[in-house]
């Protein structure tokens, strides 16, 4: 089920590749081992779940949607409040350079 099928491809050199189809593995026993080992035995498999591993009642997925409309509305006061930051922030300057230029201004046509 889970082998890879190869399809038939032309090869540049025009030779078809037929479908590979795999061969059973052959598994070795430890006495026909040259050396007397057992480190030709296959490897235990782990049994399948009888059920996927998470299972979401309505309750549930109400929690998770709550829990995401939460997150998106503190990601978004967080940039809310960084964009407001740099408004007033931007706002001070500019009052700032207008105060500084009228003193400039003031001290230059009083000579």
């Amino acid at each position: 089920m889970f082998q890879p099928r190869i399809p038939v491809n032309p090869t540049p050199t025009g030779d078809l590749v037929p479908v590979v189809t795999p061969t059973a593995i052959e598994h070795h026993t430890a006495a026909s081992a040259p050396c007397g080992c057992s480190h030709h035995t296959p490897a235990p498999v782990a049994p399948e779940p009888s059920r996927p591993a998470v299972q979401l009642t309505p309750g549930g997925v109400a929690a998770v949607a709550g829990a995401g409309v939460a997150v998106v509305l503190v990601v978004g006061a967080v940039l809310v409040s960084m964009l407001l930051a740099v408004a007033i922030t931007g706002a001070s300057l500019a009052i700032c350079a207008l105060v500084i230029r009228s003193l400039i201004t003031s001290d230059a046509t009083r000579r």
